[in-house]
C-alpha cells in the first residue's frame, strides 16, 4: 500500500490561515491533493493537521484526515520527520499495511504527478532512504558574496574568486515539493537530507511561498503555465 501524507498545520505566521487561503480559485491544499489523486499511485491521501477548517478543506476534496494532530507536533518548530512518523503509526493503527509513503507539503501548485512518479521509481530500484525533487542552483555557489556592514563586498570562498563558472561543480538544492521513503525509514527519524537521492527538476517549476509578494508572483506564474493558449 502506498499513502500520501499532506503535513498541514494551522498556525502558519507568515502567511495566516496560508494552507487553504484561496490560490488560483481554490484552497491551496487542494492542488496538492488533486495531483496526489490524478497520479494515481495512492491508496489513502491523508492529511495530518490540528485545524479543524483544514480538516473539513481537506475532506471535501477527497482526502483523508482520519486522526487528529497532535499540539506537540504542530508548533513552529517541529520538523517533518517526526510529523510523517507519528502519521504513519496512526495509519497503522487503523490496520492499513503500509510500504511506500509519500510527503506531499500543502503548498505546491507546480507539483506535477509525474515527478511523484519519478521519484517512487528511484526509490525502488536504487536502495535509498529518501528520494525527492532538487533543482540547479541558478548561480555557482562557489561564487557567492558576502556584503560586509561597510557595504564592501567579498568571496565566501576566495580560492574560486577566479574560476570559471563552467568549471565549477554544479549544485542543487531541495525543491521542497514532496519526499518518498520506506515507513521504516520514517519511523527511525532518518535526517532526510543525510540518506537521499535526488530527481533533478527544473528551476521554474519550484517556487517558496512564505510572504503576499510570493503568493502574487506564484498566482501570476500558475495563470502563465495554464493558460490553454499558451502554446499557439
Amino acid at each position: 500500500m502506498k499513502i500520501a501524507i499532506i503535513p498541514a498545520r494551522g498556525g502558519s505566521k507568515r502567511i495566516p490561515r496560508k494552507n487553504i487561503r484561496p490560490f488560483a480559485g481554490r484552497p491551496m491544499i487542494a492542488h496538492a491533493i488533486v495531483i496526489a489523486q490524478s497520479s494515481g499511485l495512492f491508496d489513502h491521501i491523508v492529511v495530518s493537521t490540528d485545524d479543524k477548517d483544514i480538516a473539513r478543506a481537506a475532506t471535501e476534496c477527497g482526502a483523508e484526515v482520519p486522526f487528529v494532530r497532535p499540539a506537540e507536533l504542530a508548533d513552529d518548530h517541529t520538523p517533518t520527520v517526526p510529523v510523517i512518523a507519528h502519521a504513519i503509526g496512526a495509519c497503522q493503527a487503523l490496520g492499513w499495511w503500509v510500504d511506500q509513503v509519500c510527503c506531499i507539503y500543502p503548498a505546491v501548485p507546480f507539483l506535477q504527478g509525474t515527478d511523484l512518479l519519478n521519484a517512487l521509481h528511484i526509490l525502488e530500484t536504487n536502495g535509498v532512504d529518501f528520494v525527492f525533487p532538487v533543482a540547479a542552483f541558478p548561480s555557482a555557489i562557489q561564487r557567492a558574496l558576502r556584503r560586509l556592514p561597510n557595504g564592501l563586498m567579498e568571496p565566501f570562498y576566495s580560492q574560486y574568486a577566479t574560476t570559471r563558472t563552467q568549471d565549477l561543480e554544479p549544485a542543487f538544492y531541495d525543491a521542497g515539493q514532496f519526499y518518498w521513503g520506506l515507513p521504516q525509514t520514517w519511523m527511525q527519524e532518518k535526517p532526510i537530507h543525510q540518506h537521499c537521492a535526488g530527481l533533478v527538476i527544473p528551476s521554474w517549476r519550484v517556487v517558496d511561498i512564505d510572504t503576499d509578494e510570493d503568493w502574487e508572483r506564484a498566482e501570476l506564474m500558475y495563470a502563465v503555465f495554464n493558460d490553454p493558449n499558451r502554446a499557439a
